[in-house]
């Protein structure tokens, strides 16, 4: 995933002295995977995919006899190359699509200049000639002034939230995202739904906080995108919820439910809210948010039942898939919005509040 593949170049350096980088830089056509999609080649091991098939395992060919080209250097060199792959007939992949991968070859000299990780969102910016360094631009910095004007423009509004975080070629510069801010996830209930969602939920860009009355009703054993919040008043750990938080709620309890939502619409500014429930809980929901003074455009974006309403199913592990598709769905139309110029996404939402 996006925010983890620094971690996994160091270890895989400092176990095998170098690495190959390969990443889709284009994508045109029908292909496995898209842009900005990457994996790590050692001589022994990878990690991350960009797509399996022919495709992958040419990939990883090309990496390791170029890696084999390669003793360890003591001064940084940022080599790379770019490769074509057409995917038709002579892959033997049917996709018909056209990829090029971008093959940097990472060792320890090079690894100096890498951060492991970063909690802040950063993006990678490099030129796709070998010779020059990797960039990790975080705001505007005086390096910045070596590159182009257009590139210089297309960070900015990155950083700043303008346009989408999508990994982009412009002008032979590859621009990508680092650390890219998962989406807070409040979920409210440890029982056999919040099990399976916490499980559906592993590799999706979520941080999630799992809220329950009693530790003994969590599992064992723990996704790394979950932290467990034992809370005797689960309405009380909504307060503490970030701003634009997501809070889905399902717990053993319809009063520890409402209260929850309740405190969620009064307190928090949630950017998603849900209720794991029936047609009829709803109603009494939303007489209750109603007559508690609840605004009507807040009591509005109640999500009850949760997840794709065409999706039938209440095995817990159904409920989860559909949580998780629909969320998805959401993340996709908010990164389209954020890549829409300020007057279309105006327009769009007009357009929303105004449609029967």
């Amino acid at each position: 995933m996006i925010w983890e593949w620094l971690t996994n170049l160091h270890e895989m350096v400092e176990a095998e002295r170098s690495a190959v980088r390969v990443t889709i830089i284009r994508a045109d056509g029908s292909t496995p995977r898209g842009v900005g999609c990457a994996m790590i080649v050692g001589r022994t091991a990878f990690s991350g995919t960009i797509g399996g098939g022919a495709l992958e395992l040419s990939a990883l060919r090309t990496a390791r006899s170029l890696l084999a080209l390669f003793a360890a250097d003591t001064e940084p060199q940022w080599w790379r190359e770019v490769h074509d792959f057409p995917l038709g007939p002579a892959l033997g992949q049917c996709c018909g699509g056209f990829v090029q991968l971008l093959f940097e070859r990472v060792g320890e000299a090079e690894l100096c200049d890498v951060p492991i990780a970063s909690s802040k969102d950063m993006l990678l910016v490099r030129h796709i000639k070998p010779g020059q360094p990797w960039r990790f631009a975080t705001h505007r910095k005086d390096d910045e002034d070596a590159w182009p004007l257009e590139i210089r423009g297309y960070v900015r509004q990155c950083l700043s939230g303008t346009c989408g975080r999508d990994a982009a070629l412009i002008s032979d510069w590859f621009i990508e995202p680092i650390n890219v801010r998962n989406q807070d996830l409040f979920l409210y209930g440890a029982g056999h739904v919040g099990r399976a969602v916490t499980k559906a939920f592993v590799d999706l860009p979520f941080e999630i906080y799992w809220v329950d009355t009693h530790p003994e009703r969590y599992p064992p054993d723990f996704p790394k995108n979950v932290t467990k919040l034992v809370a005797t008043d689960p309405a009380d750990a909504a307060r503490h919820a970030p701003p634009g938080a997501w809070h889905v709620i399902m717990t053993h309890s319809h009063a520890i439910d409402f209260d929850v939502c309740h405190t969620v619409m009064k307190h928090c500014d949630f950017g998603y809210i849900g209720v794991i429930a029936s047609r009829t809980k709803r109603v009494r929901f939303v007489k209750r948010l109603r007559e508690a003074g609840i605004p009507e455009a807040h009591i509005e974006q109640l999500q009850a039942p949760i997840g794709l309403a065409r999706l039938d199913g209440k095995e817990p592990a159904v409920i989860a898939v559909s949580l998780a598709a629909d969320f998805l769905l959401r993340l996709q139309e908010a990164g389209a919005q954020r890549s829409l110029p300020q007057t279309e996404r105006a327009t769009r939402a007009h357009d929303r509040q105004i449609a029967p």
